[in-house]
């Protein structure tokens, strides 16, 4: 990794981290995912030292945000949002964020660090085997329209329900 840098989150890295979470995440896939100002700064507020920016000269390259908490299990890490530059893909920038912010977590007391990915992200299903996660939990989300709206096109495949972690259902169904 000649040339890059794995650097704490600052606020000089806001801008670009938000805009690279804003390329990188699709919102409209899942109804209860949101990538905002608001999910950067849970993360930072809450568990700072598991927010990490890969930089080089041309600037950001990726982010991992991380927390120590999993809704009732307070002795979960939660490796919640990760995000690449395509020019950054296979370089070992992704396993160099997801080891800092592991180790991050677990020097905060976790026992175990859960993670998401999302169906046919096969990239990041092997980066994840590759750095020690192995599949845990899953459940399948059913979705159910509104019959009198128009269904706007990919959201809801209705030939095969979304298929996700026990975390992201969790989330969806948060008081928050």
């Amino acid at each position: 990794m000649d040339g890059i840098e794995i650097l704490p989150l600052r606020l000089a890295h806001l801008d670009a981290v938000l805009d690279l979470g804003h390329r990188a995440f699709d919102v409209a896939t899942m109804p209860y995912t949101s990538w905002s100002l608001s999910s950067v700064a849970a993360h930072w507020d809450a568990q700072p030292d598991a927010c990490w920016v890969a930089m080089e000269d041309t600037g950001l390259l990726g982010f991992v945000l991380g927390s120590l908490s999993y809704d009732k299990r307070e002795d979960w890490g939660y490796l919640e949002w990760i995000a690449l530059e395509e020019r950054a893909r296979g370089r070992g920038v992704a396993s160099a964020l997801v080891e800092h912010c592991c180790d991050a977590l677990f020097g905060a007391g976790a026992t175990s660090i859960i993670t998401d990915v999302e169906r046919g992200n096969e990239a990041s299903m092997a980066m994840m085997r590759r750095n020690g996660f192995t599949e845990g939990v899953t459940v399948t989300l059913l979705v159910r329209p509104n019959p009198r709206m128009p269904r706007p096109s990919g959201r809801y495949p209705a030939q095969d329900p979304a298929r996700t972690t026990l975390r992201r259902a969790a989330r969806g169904s948060r008081k928050s």
